[in-house]
């Protein structure tokens, strides 16, 4: 039982590039409309910026 456990150990870092490598595979044989992380438009704030009101409550001079 312990020998089927040796065989399956391997470092962090080799399974990390086993899993990048199988993520490009499926994009480049996958779908193309599929979402791409380097073509995203930077997201605009949705909040609009509010005018300043201070001389209109204040008098203003």
């Amino acid at each position: 039982m312990s020998e089927n456990n040796d065989s399956r150990k391997v470092s962090l870092a080799d399974a990390i590039r086993q899993k990048l490598e199988q993520k490009k595979q499926q994009n480049s044989s996958g779908k193309q409309g599929s979402y791409q992380p380097g073509t995203t438009q930077k997201m605009k704030s949705q909040n609009n910026k509010k005018p300043n009101n201070q001389r209109r409550r204040t008098g203003g001079s």
